[in-house]
């Protein structure tokens, strides 16, 4: 049975240091171009589903009874 022995603060920090990861940086292209925004209104048109088709799937986007939106496969 070993006991552990009490470590200096400089000791401990030195041994958890670690470099961060490369993170890439984003274009200037993608910083300044505006996304594309459309009313939840619009969408749903009154009612309180949507149907969308991507790539073979349905997702469904539905309004909750806390006006909430949901998106399910």
């Amino acid at each position: 049975m070993s006991i552990a022995t009490p470590m200096s603060l400089p000791a401990a920090a030195n041994r958890l240091a670690r470099p961060l990861p490369h993170l890439p940086l984003r274009s200037a292209a993608a910083v300044t171009e505006p996304v594309r925004r459309i009313s939840s209104q619009s969408l749903l048109e009154g009612e309180r589903e949507l149907v969308i088709q991507h790539q073979g799937n349905e997702y469904h986007l539905r309004l909750t009874r806390n006006d909430k939106l949901i998106l399910t496969k």
